[in-house]
C-alpha cells in the first residue's frame, strides 16, 4: 500500500469513528499518524518538483506583507494604492500571474508587499499553482487577507488552504520542549497541569514520530494537534489582517451586518475609491511591531535623525545583519544605552535583546 492509500484509510477511519471521549487517544493517533504521511508525501513530490521562477523573491526592506486573495479582490489595484507599484489590474480573473513586489515607505520603515496571484479552493493541493503561491506566505512576517465585500465567507477557504500548507495564521508555537535521549523511555514533566489531552495519547503521539526515550518539558496547556505540529516539523506562524476591499460598492449598514458574521476583525477599504488606505497603513505597521533603533559611531555623536527599524525582540545580531552581511565575523563587541540595559554604555554581545528608543554603539575587530 503506497502514501496516497495509507492516507486515504486512515481518512476513511477517522470518518466513520464517532468523536467523544472514548475514541479521543483512538482519534489522537490517528491524526499523528495521517501529518506524518502527508509530511511523507510532500518530502517525495518535493524532489520530484519542477521550477517555481517567478514565485521566489528576495526579501528585502524592514519587513514583508503578503497579500492572499481569491482572484478578483483587488489586491493588485491596493497594491498600486499603497506602494505605487505597477501590478497589472483587469476587470477579469487572474490578472497576476507571478509574485510582483511593492515598497511602502511609512512612518520611517520600509515594507516590502508581495501581490501574489489569486487563489481558488483547492489550492494547497496544487490547483492553479495554488503550493507556489501560498508557500511565499511562509516567510512573511504579516498575511493580509484579501475579501470581497460581496464574498467574504472565502476567508474560511484562505484560512484553510493555508493551515493546510503548515501556516498557523494568529497562533504562537507550543511551549514545550522535547531532548531525546539513549534511553529511560519518556519522562514528562509539567510546569502546567496538562488537561487538553492525556499523558498517555502525548506519549503514543512521540511514538508515533519514533520518539521513545525523550525528557519532555511541557511549558503550557496544549491538546494533539499543537503537540503533532511541532514534533512533525515545518510549521509557519504568521501574524494576519482580514481587509474587506470594496466597501465604496455598499452601505454602512451592510458592513454593519457583515462584521457580525466575521469571526475576525476586519479593516474596511476600498483600494479603488482611496477609502481607509491611511488607516490600513497604520494597522500594518502596528501590526508589524516595529521598534527605534538609534545608530552611535564609536566616538561619535547618535544619530537621532534616521533611526534604525527592526522589528520587536530583535538582537545586536539582528542589526549587524541588517546593516551589512560580514558585520558579525568583525564583532567584537556591542555598547548600548537605553530601556533594555542597567546603565547606560553597557557592553553587550550579539544575543543581546533590545528595545525601543535603545541607542547602539557597534565595535568591531582592530
Amino acid at each position: 500500500m503506497g502514501i496516497p492509500e495509507k492516507i486515504q484509510a486512515i481518512k476513511d477511519e477517522m470518518a466513520k469513528t464517532q468523536i467523544n471521549k472514548a475514541t479521543e487517544h483512538h482519534i489522537g493517533l490517528l491524526k499523528a499518524k495521517l501529518a506524518k504521511l502527508k509530511r511523507e508525501q510532500e518530502d517525495v513530490k518535493s524532489r520530484g518538483s519542477g521550477s517555481s521562477v517567478g514565485f521566489d523573491v528576495k526579501r528585502t526592506g524592514d519587513a514583508t506583507v503578503v497579500f492572499i486573495g481569491l482572484p478578483s479582490v483587488g489586491k493588485s489595484t491596493l497594491l498600486n494604492r499603497l506602494t505605487g507599484a505597477k501590478s497589472a489590474v483587469g476587470a477579469f480573473q487572474f490578472t497576476t500571474t507571478t509574485v510582483v513586489p511593492g515598497m511602502m515607505e511609512y512612518r520611517g520603515a520600509r515594507i516590502q508587499v508581495l501581490d501574489l496571484p489569486g487563489i481558488i479552493k483547492g489550492a494547497s493541493t496544487g490547483k492553479g499553482l495554488g503550493k507556489r503561491v501560498l508557500s511565499v506566505a511562509k516567510s512573511a512576517d504579516l498575511v493580509l487577507i484579501i475579501l470581497d465585500v460581496f464574498q467574504p465567507y472565502h476567508e474560511d477557504v484562505i484560512r484553510t488552504e493555508l493551515g493546510n500548507i503548515g501556516i498557523r495564521l494568529d497562533q504562537k508555537p507550543p511551549d514545550i520542549v522535547i531532548e531525546k535521549t539513549g534511553d529511560g523511555g519518556i519522562a514528562v514533566s509539567q510546569q502546567v497541569p496538562i488537561t487538553k489531552m492525556p499523558l498517555n495519547l502525548l506519549k503514543d503521539i512521540l511514538r508515533v514520530y519514533g520518539i521513545n526515550n525523550a525528557r519532555v518539558l511541557i511549558r503550557e496547556d496544549i491538546d494533539s494537534e499543537q503537540l503533532i505540529d511541532y514534533v512533525s516539523g515545518n510549521k509557519f506562524y504568521v501574524e494576519s489582517l482580514t481587509v474587506m476591499n470594496k466597501i465604496d460598492l455598499v452601505n454602512q449598514g451592510f458592513l454593519n451586518e457583515l462584521q457580525e458574521k466575521i469571526k475576525s476583525k476586519i479593516i474596511p477599504i476600498s483600494a479603488d475609491a482611496d477609502i481607509n488606505i491611511m488607516a490600513l497603513r497604520d494597522a500594518i505597521y502596528e501590526y508589524l511591531d516595529f521598534i527605534r533603533i538609534y545608530m552611535r559611531p564609536k566616538g561619535g555623536e547618535t544619530d537621532y535623525k534616521e533611526p534604525l527599524i527592526v522589528r520587536r525582540s530583535s538582537t545586536v545580531l539582528d542589526v549587524c545583519n541588517k546593516l551589512h552581511r560580514d558585520l558579525k565575523k568583525d564583532f567584537r563587541y556591542a555598547l548600548v544605552w537605553g530601556k533594555s540595559v542597567k546603565f547606560g554604555g553597557q557592553r553587550t554581545g550579539l544575543s543581546h535583546i533590545l528595545e525601543d528608543e535603545d541607542v547602539l554603539t557597534i565595535v568591531k575587530s582592530k
